[in-house]
């Protein structure tokens, strides 16, 4: 009597998706050396956290 769950993706799969695609090509396309480009793509994968550590920043001061 073992239930199989299946997970479907969600629209926040699609936003977080077009987010970092769209970072990667932001971060990459303004780095002036090869390892500022490896890290424009490491900033990119993380960019939610950016988000809301500004938005807090924001919210609260």
């Amino acid at each position: 009597m073992c239930e199989k769950t299946r997970k479907t993706g969600s629209s926040s799969d699609a936003v977080y998706g077009l987010g970092l695609i769209g970072a990667a090509i932001y971060f990459i396309s303004t780095a002036t050396t090869f390892w500022m480009g490896v890290l424009g793509f490491l900033k990119a994968i993380v960019w939610p956290a950016f988000l809301v550590y500004e938005a807090f920043r924001y919210l609260l001061a």
